[in-house]
């Protein structure tokens, strides 16, 4: 195995971690609900802590990656949520596990955004894509994996346990990154010249400071950063309300949850192995500009027809097959959105992405909170999810303006009429 694969599977490792962490919440949600006597409104809440504090530490976590190294960076991002992942075990009203949750999220700020100013540094440009695809499929597999173990391990040890267990993986995983991973490719034992090579010219393990003037003078990464906010709508749903939304309102049970909210993430987990793919095949052919504004913005306008269909459904298969569908195409484009944003923010990429991460967060918790507040004063959990649909349909056309080539980038190679590139 090459050294930059080997990087990635570690890193790939931690995607899984990161999502059965913040899944967990969601698949216990309703034994927590129940425990600590939590209605729909204060549910909404502690899901969006979460997401409000990941939102509000992204950008600097991102920054301090790019500036102090990103080795350091992911260590302390990990230690400091997997503690209180812990510590949400022993919380006893809803007060104190919206504070851990938020205290979660500070510490989680910046895991993908890090992540991606590895990719950055450790992979050839033609494989940076691949790169994202792998990551977020590793997601998507946490994501899919929590379901199927966490509630029956619920069942076993109670929920606080969970958290507890969930706690002290991540604590391990720390052991094996420090262990493997070197900031500059040259460093790591074992690489070979080829494949130095092959990964390009080093970028500077760190620089002196981030150049916030010239980064958000680029209207092309708020434009991003707009789009991601609406997308975040619809991936939100998934990681928050979803399993809550198949019990209250479709009338699964707990069981049946279990095994069916696993459908949309699992097929998460192919779609964005092959948009990744896709993504790096279509650039070759016309170019990067093209083929990322292409690919996000056809997936989401899919995406918004099928949540828009998932809303009226109420056959269990169809739910089924519809909820896969919808997140399968939401995430065949993921891998284009931060490979889009990787481009745009060049050596700065790792507070690039964390400022369209930061936004897509900021959406996951306007819609988190928003969605119980509908839901409470409606009754119908369907009327939430078609407003979702709607503000996913408007990530869609946003995504189709964005031009990465119009970037941060060192270099910009000046395009062939019929393609867009940038160097490495």
């Amino acid at each position: 195995m090459k050294k930059r694969h080997l990087v990635v599977a570690v890193l790939a490792g931690l995607s899984v971690i990161t999502f059965l962490d913040r899944m967990v919440l969601a698949v216990t949600g309703p034994a927590i609900q129940k425990d600590l006597g939590i209605d729909p409104v204060a549910w909404g809440w502690v899901l969006s802590a979460y997401v409000l504090a990941y939102s509000a530490f992204e950008i600097p976590s991102g920054a301090r990656g790019d500036r102090n190294g990103y080795r350091r960076e992911v260590s302390r991002i990990t230690i400091w949520w997997s503690f209180f992942t812990l510590i949400t075990s022993v919380c006893q009203s809803v007060w104190q596990v919206a504070a851990a949750r938020f205290l979660f999220g500070a510490g989680a700020a910046g895991a993908y955004p890090n992540i991606s100013g590895v990719l950055y540094r450790w992979l050839p440009r033609h494989e940076r894509a691949r790169g994202q695809g792998v990551i977020w499929s590793a997601s998507r597999l946490g994501g899919a994996l929590a379901p199927l173990l966490l509630v029956p391990l619920e069942l076993v040890v109670g929920w606080r346990w969970v958290f507890v267990i969930m706690g002290l993986l991540g604590f391990a995983w720390v052991l094996v990154w420090r262990r493997v991973y070197r900031e500059r490719p040259a460093d790591m034992p074992g690489i070979t010249e080829a494949e130095l090579v092959e990964i390009g010219e080093g970028e500077p393990i760190a620089h002196s400071g981030t150049p916030w003037r010239q980064l958000f003078g680029l209207p092309q990464l708020w434009l991003i950063a707009v789009a991601y906010f609406f997308y975040g709508f619809g991936s939100w749903f998934f990681f928050g309300w979803f399993p809550t939304w198949l019990t209250a309102s479709r009338g699964f049970s707990t069981a049946q949850m279990g095994l069916y909210a696993t459908v949309p993430l699992a097929m998460g987990v192919i779609t964005n192995l092959l948009g990744g793919i896709l993504c790096d095949w279509l650039e070759k052919r016309i170019g990067v500009r093209t083929a990322y504004r292409l690919i996000a913005s056809v997936c989401l306008g899919i995406t918004a027809l099928l949540m828009a269909g998932m809303s009226i459904a109420h056959d269990p298969v169809a739910v089924v097959v519809l909820a896969g569908a919808c997140f399968g195409v939401m995430d065949l484009m993921l891998p284009s959105a931060w490979a889009m944003c990787m481009t745009i923010g060049g050596r700065q990429g790792g507070t690039a992405t964390a400022v369209m991460n930061t936004f897509g967060n900021f959406g996951g918790f306007v819609s988190a909170a928003a969605f119980g507040y509908i839901v409470k004063a409606s009754g119908d959990y369907d009327l939430p999810l078609q407003c979702v649909a709607a503000m996913v349909l408007i990530s869609a056309g946003l995504f189709a303006l964005v031009d990465c080539t119009r970037g941060f980038a060192s270099a910009i190679v000046t395009p062939k009429p019929d393609q867009e590139t940038i160097p490495a």
